[in-house]
């Protein structure tokens, strides 16, 4: 099958064309065309998928058919749990847009609200936003949802993990009842299928992707090795093996640091991303990786959903995830679009119980090859792991609700917590302030 059978129009075949795609991926084939009916989709889809193309080809073809001329209002408002998601869902709007009349813009929290607003005032036909800053303009009266007909949630999972679902409700009842709804997750919990039936009407349910599932163009591998001695093993298999692209997960903020810096003492480009980075860093800090200026990327879960990278060869695990299904994300991040991929795991003594949670989760062994040079020593016993197993690793600790000012909600002022986004490890998940809003 091919796009041009799934009625969508020449200007958005001829963006496809140009990005080099030919053949629609199994959520494309099964979601355009009901959505170029009108008809609501709850979409069981995985990162790596597809799915953004899915929604917004549709979107922006349903949308241009009916364009008036004028200062547009938002007419398609698509949300997502973080920044750096939100900026490359309207980077594909911009991308298959491209020979349509229509305007876009992404607005989420840690930079300026000026220049979104001056954007907004502007006028425009599809926005992006994370649900945090959402608010915050609805709050200022610098935005109108009265006129959306679509409606998009993506990574609906994700959201709720993070906390947003409250949040979620309050900019549902902002909306017009009559419009289009699409509501895309990797899993679907009893909570999100709540949240799915006040939602959606007579919706297409499309699944593409079945639950904790993993790439099966990756090649899994586990390597046993000492914890103190993982740094230079690490640094031996991008040195050997010439890895020029690499994205590493480290359980902890401070862990990410110091691990690139590391890596920098041994002749090897990398840098850090995650919650204590301004916005303007983690952005350069992402566009440098992508350009293969730097070799190694190190990042905490959070980037487990957050970052989508072409073509992506290698996934590391320096830190077993304390979560099963975070290590379904992380290796997510490769064998992507057909490429193949690889996801290593650096696993030490200290790491066997969530090793055993992993392969349980997948119902199968992960092969595991003992570096020569690299043996663990049988003699080092196993230490507690300082997040503590039971808990939610980096970024995906139970949902930190603020505190409601109840005197501003009273005066129809939404609270603004610590909009700094540098918030201790200790107290709150290291993630979530990197994408909260």
């Amino acid at each position: 099958m091919s796009f041009n059978t799934l009625g969508l129009s020449a200007e958005l075949l001829r963006a496809v064309s140009k990005q080099g795609y030919t053949e629609p991926t199994p959520v494309q084939r099964q979601a355009i065309p009901p959505i170029l009916e009108g008809r609501d989709i709850m979409a069981g889809a995985q990162t790596g998928t597809g799915k953004t193309a899915g929604f917004t080809l549709p979107l922006l073809q349903r949308l241009n058919a009916t364009r008036s001329g004028g200062r547009p209002p938002v007419r398609a408002l698509i949300i997502t749990p973080t920044r750096e998601l939100a900026a490359q869902v309207e980077e594909s709007v911009i991308t298959y847009g491209k020979y349509l009349p229509l305007k876009s813009a992404v607005i989420f929290g840690g930079v300026n609200i000026n220049p979104q607003i001056e954007k907004l005032r502007r006028g425009v036909d599809i926005l992006v936003a994370t649900p945090g800053r959402l608010l915050d303009h609805v709050g200022q009266r610098t935005l109108d949802l009265s006129k959306v007909e679509i409606l998009v949630l993506d990574e609906a999972d994700r959201m709720l993990d993070m906390g947003f679902i409250p949040d979620i409700r309050r900019i549902l009842k902002l909306l017009p009842k009559e419009r289009q709804n699409l509501l895309f997750s990797a899993t679907f919990s009893d909570e999100i299928k709540k949240l799915a039936d006040g939602l959606l009407n007579s919706p297409e349910m499309i699944q593409v992707a079945r639950r904790n599932t993993t790439a099966e163009l990756v090649e899994q591998v586990v390597h046993p090795v000492d914890r103190e001695r993982k740094r230079e093993l690490l640094s031996f298999l991008i040195s050997s093996g010439k890895w020029q692209q690499v994205l590493v997960f480290s359980r902890t903020k401070h862990g990410a640091n110091r691990l690139a810096q590391q890596l920098k003492r041994d002749g090897i480009s990398a840098t850090a991303i995650h919650g204590n980075k301004s916005q303007a860093a983690r952005t350069r800090a992402l566009a440098d990786f992508k350009k293969g200026e730097v070799r190694v990327l190190v990042g905490t879960d959070i980037a487990a959903r957050g970052l989508d990278i072409d073509q992506l060869p290698h996934v590391v695990n320096f830190d077993l995830p304390n979560v099963p299904e975070d290590y379904v994300h992380r290796i997510g991040r490769t064998g992507r679009a057909g490429y193949e991929g690889e996801a290593v795991s650096l696993v030490c003594v200290d790491e066997h119980k969530l090793l055993k949670d992993i392969e349980r989760m997948l119902n199968r062994e992960i092969p595991k090859s003992v570096i020569q040079g690299y043996e663990p020593d049988p003699s080092i016993r196993a230490e507690p792991i300082p997040n503590g197993r039971n808990q939610r690793g980096s970024g995906t600790q139970r949902p930190w609700q603020p505190k409601r000012n109840t005197t501003s909600q009273r005066r129809g002022k939404r609270p603004q917590p610590n909009r700094g986004g540098n918030r201790s490890h200790s107290t709150r998940a290291s993630g979530r302030a990197f994408s909260k809003r």
